[in-house]
């Protein structure tokens, strides 16, 4: 299984967009070589602007260029980006506007960059704000194709997280991104795994190992976060009755919290959820972090084996 920088192609696909449309801007904020927005300062440095260290202003100055009817790209460290919820709120969602944030370095894959650095309340913050969607790509191929979706089809605002890390890439090349519809990686009877971003590659994983225990399980991509997938969600309450939720986010308002709204409303199920536990992140090695925190393919595997024990009790 190879893998593959999202940030790159993230890169790649600006240039391919800004040469189909001359009305596509974007902003960063003094990270373009992170970000990989510096591909398309280099081929259109008349729709770029490296805004500083000045979120705010970067932030205010989209939601300006958006109104006069520009397709705006704004991008940072996810982190930094977070200093700016006012402005999103005011500015961007208020006026729901035409402005897509694609952020990168989220998560704890960040590294040795450290807590400060690794943020992992960023999907619940921005999924709570209204008309903004939010979007967490598995791999380089999802990414190119949410890229091309967004700028082709919507004129609200998005949010979309990225990582510094390569993902491995599971989507097949001809993959195409539809809004609010999860992707099915496995099928399976027993378990449902839910996951985004790179937890999906753990997932299968687990599945594998979890199948070896007697469980047939179910791995799904709910990349898109908001608007939720509910009917997969539901559909796999009632067929599977288990669900482990995982993600590189805290367990609290992000997928594993999206999936717990829904089976409480709609079908209960037992739902275990793998995430960040009310604390910061560490230094250290990306992957050797997700055993640090107990994320890892193993730690799957547990809540896995732990659904079926409580459904014996």
């Amino acid at each position: 299984m190879s893998s593959e920088s999202l940030r790159e192609k993230y890169g790649e696909t600006l240039v391919k967009l800004g040469e189909k449309y001359n009305d596509i801007v974007v902003l960063d904020a003094d990270l373009s070589s992170s970000t990989k927005t510096a591909t398309f300062g280099k081929k259109f440095p008349d729709r770029f602007f490296n805004m500083g260290i000045s979120e705010q202003s970067m932030v205010s100055s989209a939601a300006g260029l958006a109104l006069s009817g520009k397709r705006v790209f704004v991008s940072t460290f996810a982190v930094f980006l977070m200093r700016t919820y006012e402005q999103i709120r005011q500015s961007i969602c208020y006026n729901n506007v035409n402005v897509k944030f694609v952020v990168t370095h989220a998560g704890i894959t960040v590294g040795e960059d450290g807590a400060t650095h690794q943020i992992v309340e960023d999907v619940g913050i921005m999924s709570g704000l209204p008309n903004m969607k939010v979007i967490v790509p598995v791999d380089s191929i999802e990414t190119q194709s949410v890229l091309e979706y967004l700028t082709e089809n919507t004129t609200t605002p998005y949010y979309v997280r990225l990582s510094r890390e390569k993902f491995p890439v599971l989507n097949e090349p001809d993959y195409k991104y539809t809004e609010g519809k999860s992707v099915t990686f496995r099928d399976g009877k027993d378990l449902t795994i839910f996951a985004n971003g790179v937890m999906v590659s753990f997932a299968l994983q687990a599945a594998e190992e979890l199948r070896t225990h007697g469980i047939d399980v179910r791995v799904i991509n709910l990349s898109t976060v908001k608007p939720i997938d509910r009917d997969s969600i539901i559909k796999a309450a009632k067929e599977t009755g288990k669900i482990v939720t995982a993600e590189e986010h805290s367990i609290y308002n992000g997928i594993g919290s999206r999936v717990c709204e829904v089976v409480s409303e709609e079908y209960p199920a037992i739902v275990k959820r793998l995430g960040m536990r009310d604390t910061f992140g560490k230094s250290g090695k990306s992957w050797e972090l997700f055993d640090y925190f107990h994320m890892g393919v193993q730690d799957i595997v547990k809540l896995g084996l732990e659904c079926f024990r409580e459904d014996k009790k």
